[in-house]
């Protein structure tokens, strides 16, 4: 338990929701292949296009998306051919009757020429199965289904390959803007600590301008600027804001379904940046850069918000 635990640890996986793919297999006289397309969306959203009349292989195939692919809009499109090492047989009844309806319209019409072998080869249902039919046999549809599953499979390791990829790409993006904020973060911390004396001195400023020449209380204007100061006191946000930052991280170093816990945190980093901004009041020098750096956080943690939407 514990060695898979450190595996876990050491190499955690993201798995992006943008990918594409493609298989391709040859047996049992058949050529299939599998392309799989997918991009975000907030849950599992499949649309599986097999040809014309092969329906009856659409609920094993799906159940086999389903066990690979948590979320994500899948467009998956699977075609199957006789391969070149299929049996031909000549369907030499319908081949007469192109021949019979050829020689009618000859002689019926000023049209000229003749119908050639290869030609009449290229028509419809003359080779059968060249139309992609669903084989007849029970035994030969399950070996069609079979080729399926295996082409399926490996288009979806392939896409699977290519969503790992674009998953350590985003990652990495991820660390870059929480390292970015983190270090904002502590620079709203140094200012709104230097706030406190800036607040008792505009209170003083602004007794002093309605008392006139009259002496002011400095308790009553300590305890004002104290009051002042709780009501704009950001320290709770600023704390809330590192811990969130903190959980992300843990969630980005291990593995499994990441991309709605990874949300949540962003609503609420969204949050306390909003409180810091209508908390922090003032024209003086040090409230502006905090609104500035709170801007400039809430700008990060949108951006943030972009590139989980496509994390599975």
């Amino acid at each position: 338990m514990s060695t898979k635990h450190t595996a876990t640890a050491k190499h955690p996986e993201c798995l992006s929701m943008t990918g594409y793919a493609q298989a391709r297999h040859e047996k049992h006289g058949w050529a299939v292949r599998v392309t799989v397309k997918s991009v975000n969306h907030r849950f599992l959203d499949l649309k599986l296009r097999l040809p014309e009349g092969f329906d009856l292989y659409d609920l094993r195939l799906r159940q086999i998306v389903r066990e690979r692919i948590n979320r994500g809009h899948l467009e998956i499109y699977v075609n199957a051919e006789p391969g070149t090492a299929a049996p031909v047989q000549v369907n030499k009844e319908l081949a007469q009757a192109y021949l019979r309806a050829a020689e009618s319209l000859m002689h019926g019409t000023s049209a000229a020429g003749k119908l050639d072998v290869v030609s009449l080869l290229r028509l419809p249902g003359v080779i059968a199965g060249s139309n992609g039919t669903v084989p007849e046999g029970v035994e030969d549809q399950e070996k069609l289904g079979k080729a399926f599953e295996t082409c399926l499979r490996e288009a979806l390791t392939k896409l699977d390959e290519m969503r790992r990829a674009e998953g350590k790409h985003l990652v990495a993006e991820l660390r870059e803007r929480l390292a970015r904020i983190a270090g904002q973060v502590e620079q709203v911390r140094g200012l709104a600590a230097s706030l406190r004396p800036v607040f008792a001195r505009r209170l003083e400023t602004r007794l002093r301008e309605l008392l006139g020449g009259t002496a002011i209380d400095q308790a009553r204007l300590a305890q004002e600027a104290a009051l002042l100061a709780e009501r704009s006191d950001i320290s709770e946000e600023l704390d809330r804001l590192r811990s969130h930052l903190q959980q992300f991280t843990k969630l980005l170093d291990g593995a499994g379904e990441l991309g709605k816990k990874l949300d949540f945190l962003l609503q609420e980093m969204h949050r306390e940046a909003n409180t810091m901004l209508s908390k922090t009041p003032g024209v003086e020098s040090e409230a502006l850069a905090i609104t500035g750096l709170a801007l400039e956080i809430k700008a990060e943690i949108e951006k943030l918000r972009e590139q989980v939407q496509n994390i599975e």
